[in-house]
């Protein structure tokens, strides 16, 4: 089983998104690794990642999957974060093995009852065909939101550079993409969040420039939770881990510590203000 380990501290488990690789989210785990001891990976199906993927059993084996680094590593226990996809990884893990849950971290993740578009469903059921077209949507889909994180030009420049970079030296599977997006609907998210009891910190971008998974969905986790907190990343959208990382790890870093001084194991919703809030 083949995983990344970066920096010193708490240790916390990266999840990747929909794109399987975990070199898509190298900016964010070089960001985290500032304040924690980072485990990351290659999703178990994408061939990088070592790891015998049990199609059949869906986010159980992904579950699997996150069970054998923290075994491998001689981790007992950990912060489980995970981004988009990644985030329903890290929601099942959770909730199949909460004794080795410090908290859980769920940054953009689809929410109950998401489901693909009618027209990126037609995609997901041709990928090889459909697959370039929906890799040329994705710029214009994103744009706005790149614009909001990154005012300047020479920034956007170096970012879209970056991920040419990426797509060149590690390619993405428009097959096995389209698979996870077809399983995505498969999964009781409201079952499983009901069982979490870890502290649990939940993370989106603003409604009007997340164009990948619906805000509104994503944040009924908090409600679903018991005891979660909620915080939206101001200017951006579904790349806010990606446009903005050390924001995103700062917020995660304050999150974690704020549990190691609080008199409880687990935050209480006492009231909104409490368990909401937004960060520039």
């Amino acid at each position: 089983m083949n995983f990344i380990e970066l920096g010193q501290g708490t240790p916390i488990v990266f999840i990747p998104g929909l794109q399987g690789r975990w070199e898509y989210t190298r900016v964010t785990v070089e960001a985290l690794a500032k304040h924690f001891r980072v485990m990351t990976f290659s999703l178990g199906d994408e061939p990088a990642a070592g790891f015998s993927f049990d199609a059949a059993r869906c986010f159980d084996s992904y579950a699997d999957q996150v069970l054998g680094v923290l075994d491998s590593s001689a981790t007992a226990k950990t912060v489980v974060c995970g981004v988009s996809f990644g985030g329903l990884v890290a929601l099942r893990f959770a909730a199949r093995h909460p004794e080795r849950v410090s908290a859980l971290v769920l940054a953009s993740t689809p929410g109950p009852g998401w489901h693909l578009r009618p027209r990126h469903d037609v995609y997901a059921r041709w990928p090889l065909i459909f697959g370039p077209l929906f890799a040329v949507e994705v710029p214009f889909r994103a744009r706005a939101e790149l614009v909001a994180a990154l005012p300047d030009a020479a920034d956007r420049r170096a970012f879209s550079a970056s991920i040419l970079k990426t797509v060149a030296s590690a390619p993405i599977s428009f097959r096995r993409m389209a698979q996870r997006a077809r399983m995505i609907a498969t999964y009781d998210t409201t079952c499983d969040a009901a069982r979490i009891s870890a502290p649990t910190l939940v993370l989106t971008g603003e409604a009007a420039l997340d164009h990948v998974v619906d805000v509104d969905a994503s944040s009924r986790y908090q409600q679903l939770i018991p005891g979660s907190r909620y915080i939206v990343l101001n200017r951006t959208g579904h790349q806010g881990t990606l446009t903005r990382p050390d924001l995103f790890a700062n917020v995660v870093h304050t999150f974690v510590e704020s549990l190691s001084t609080s008199t409880d194991s687990k935050p209480r919703a006492s009231s909104s203000d409490a368990s909401t809030g937004r960060v520039a």
